[in-house]
Formats: structure tokens, C-alpha cells, sequence
């Protein structure tokens, strides 16, 4: 049965497509193949025509592949989406001294990876969509934390003018909706004056409410603490509109980004959930809700890994060896081919 091996180079607008079969023959000219509908199918109508087993291999670099090795997938072809440094490394040139980088040279070199490697290819899979799908939304939950962080650290540089000390009133965690305590009450309380400015009746009385109102539990010695707290207070900025209005901006900018965090970490673990190497991840020590899914976006299928060195090298600090001769070099530094 004839092989045919599909090298394509992916980049963002546009891929490069080189078809070989063994021995190096080529079928045609490497050719380009636009980003847009009408030039896949013509591309899967190509495919279709060759004679024999057809195996497509491309880098997964970036985001740019994943529709490109979709869209084959689903098509009917096997698929199979390769770590770029593995391309980088395979000696598929004609002439190894010459360095030729470009997109018509890169999906030949891909396609001879293809033959060779044609046993060991991992085909491209519905789990692969759900671990891209992960990492991206590991980048954003990155993204949020961060400004999360940016929004909090305004919000207490706020609040440290208006009401010194209250952010650290609370520690309870974030609720499910992102909601913290400690922001709930710099929203109501959002001047030392809203506090001490009552007697400490109805203070407590308008606390408890709030309380009752928020679903927090109520103690009425946190409240006595608090007024006793807010007495001996001197706020930089007055009680005003102005710094009601600019507090609570704050606080529903942190609102915002608490929600949206907590709503991703929920939405990564479901989705983590689904994939096979999910209940061995979770068994690992220290590994929670939170971790588990963020390790296995970064890290992928860790059950494909068949020992602790391997994750090693995988990660990109794997130690190196320097052995020639008579001579062998005791520190070495770790290498950074990785992920």
C-alpha cells in the first residue's frame, strides 16, 4: 500500500503543504493553502484523491494549528499534531550544512518526519481539543488573576485613605460567585465615618443586617471590635461623593474580576474532568480543584510520561551532560529545550 505523508506548515493567515512518499518522491510542489473555507476543502478534496494511507503531521506552535488540525480531523484523516523542537532536531535535509529556513522547505522537512516517524505518530484526538481548550483558558485565568491582584491592591490603596485597616478585617475566602467579605463590607462601610459616626447600637443593629442581608454569620463581638477600632481612626480623605464614587468603582472592578476568575476556575476543572489523566492528576499530594486542572493544561497527558525525567525534560530545565574523552564536566547547565 502506497504512504503518503503530509508536511504542512502552519503560520497565521496561511499554511504551507508538501506531500511525500517513501524513498523522498515527491508528489507535486509544496503549495500554500489560505486560512479561509473554500481553500481546506480544496485542500481535503486533494488529500482524498492520493492512492494509499495518508498520515498529515504539523508543529502545534501557537494557537494557529488548532483549526488546521481540526478541521482535517474531522474530514476523516489521521492527524497528528508534533512538538516543534521535535522537528527542529530531525535531520531531514538533502544537505545538512545548509541552513535553509522557509515555509516550502519547512513542510518537506515536516513531511520526511512523517515517514519516518510513520508508526510512532500519536493521532490527534477530541482530547487534544479539550487540553487546548484548557490551556487557553489557563492563560486567561492567569490573566484575571493578575488583574485581580491589580484591582484589590487599588482597592486597599483606596481604602487606606478612607478607612485604613478594614481590608484586613476578614480573611474568608472567595465565595463561588468571586464575592469576598471583605470587599462586601468596604462597599457598605466605605468610610471610617459610616462607622463611628453612629452610636454603637445602632451600629451593631445596622451590622447585623447587613450580615443577614449578605448570608454571613453573624458576632456580634467582630462588631464591637470594629467600632472600637473605627474610633481611634484619622482617614486621609473626607466623607464625600467624591470618595464614595471612586470606592466604589473599586470595588465593582474587583467584584468583576473575582467573578470572572472564579467562574474560570470552575469551568477548568469541569472541563479537566473529562479528560483520562484527570483522576491520576488529582491523586497527586497538594494537588486540588484549583492546581490539578492548571497543571494539566501546561503539562498535557502526564500519563504518557514513563518517568520523573521525562517531565523534567519536558518542562525545559533539564540537567545536562558534557562527556568527551577524558574530560567530563562536573555542573552543567540545565538545558531549556522544552514546551
Amino acid at each position: 500500500m502506497d504512504m503518503n505523508a503530509v508536511g504542512i506548515d502552519v503560520s497565521k493567515r496561511k499554511s504551507t503543504a508538501a506531500i511525500l512518499r517513501p524513498g523522498g518522491k515527491a508528489v507535486g510542489k509544496p503549495f500554500d493553502v489560505p486560512h479561509l473555507s473554500a481553500d481546506f476543502q480544496s485542500l481535503i478534496k486533494r488529500i482524498r484523491e492520493l492512492d494509499g494511507e495518508t498520515r498529515i503531521v504539523m508543529e502545534c506552535t501557537g494557537r494557529y494549528y488548532e483549526p488546521v488540525a481540526r478541521e482535517l480531523s474531522q474530514a476523516g484523516f489521521f492527524v497528528s499534531a508534533v512538538n516543534p523542537q521535535i522537528i527542529r532536531n530531525f535531520q531531514g535535509q538533502d544537505n545538512p550544512l545548509r541552513k535553509v529556513k522557509t515555509d516550502k522547505a519547512d513542510s518537506v522537512k515536516i513531511a520526511r518526519y512523517t515517514l519516518d516517524s510513520w508508526a510512532n505518530l500519536k493521532q490527534y484526538s477530541l482530547m487534544d481539543e479539550l487540553r487546548s481548550q484548557l490551556k487557553t483558558m489557563n492563560r486567561q485565568f492567569d490573566f484575571y488573576m493578575k488583574h485581580k491582584t491589580a484591582m484589590k491592591n487599588n482597592l486597599i490603596g483606596l481604602t487606606d485613605q478612607a478607612y485604613p485597616g478594614a481590608n484586613a478585617y476578614f480573611d474568608s475566602p472567595a465565595r463561588e460567585d468571586g464575592s469576598q467579605k471583605w470587599v462586601d463590607f468596604i462597599d457598605t462601610y466605605w468610610h471610617v465615618d459610616c462607622v463611628r459616626k453612629l452610636s454603637l447600637t445602632a451600629f451593631i443593629n445596622h451590622y447585623q443586617k447587613w450580615y443577614s442581608r449578605k448570608k454571613y454569620n453573624f458576632s456580634k463581638s467582630k462588631a464591637e471590635e470594629i467600632y472600637g477600632k473605627a474610633k481611634g481612626l484619622i482617614p486621609v480623605l473626607p466623607k464625600d461623593s467624591f470618595t464614595k464614587r471612586i470606592i466604589k468603582q473599586a470595588v465593582g472592578q474587583l467584584n468583576a474580576a473575582s467573578q470572572t476568575v472564579e467562574q474560570l476556575r470552575s469551568l477548568m476543572n469541569e472541563t479537566a474532568s473529562k479528560l483520562p489523566e484527570y483522576p491520576a492528576v488529582m491523586a497527586m499530594k497538594g494537588v486540588g480543584p484549583s492546581l490539578g486542572p492548571q497543571l494539566m493544561a501546561e503539562i498535557g497527558d502526564v500519563t504518557r510520561f514513563t518517568h520523573k525525567g521525562a517531565i523534567t525534560a519536558f518542562a525545559g530545565v533539564d540537567p545536562g551532560v558534557n562527556d568527551s574523552g577524558d574530560y567530563s564536566q562536573k555542573s552543567v547547565h540545565a538545558s531549556k529545550h522544552g514546551s
